[in-house]
């Protein structure tokens, strides 16, 4: 849970590039909070809206406030099956 004081806390962010240009950013702890941009910057400046928005939202109905501070994201690699690959 993050502190109710003025503390900064972490919340991490996937970017997606997406096809037609631009960026969709997802914050995995926080359900429905997706944010887009333009570009790379844009799309960090209008997540950190988008967070502080939920955030907003949680604390006016007294709702606890989740935080990703002490967790990461990693990527894996999974080996597919070639009768998989083609599905």
């Amino acid at each position: 849970m993050a502190k109710r004081s003025n503390d900064k806390t972490q919340f991490n962010v996937v970017f997606r590039q997406e096809p037609e240009g631009g960026f969709t950013v997802l914050v995995p702890a926080l359900p429905g909070c997706v944010s887009y941009g333009k570009t790379l910057q844009e799309a960090r400046q209008m997540a950190q809206d988008a967070i502080a928005g939920y955030i907003a939202s949680l604390q006016k109905h007294g709702e606890s406030i989740p935080s990703d501070e002490g967790s990461f994201i990693s990527t894996v690699q999974v080996l597919l099956k070639s009768s998989f690959a083609h599905a």
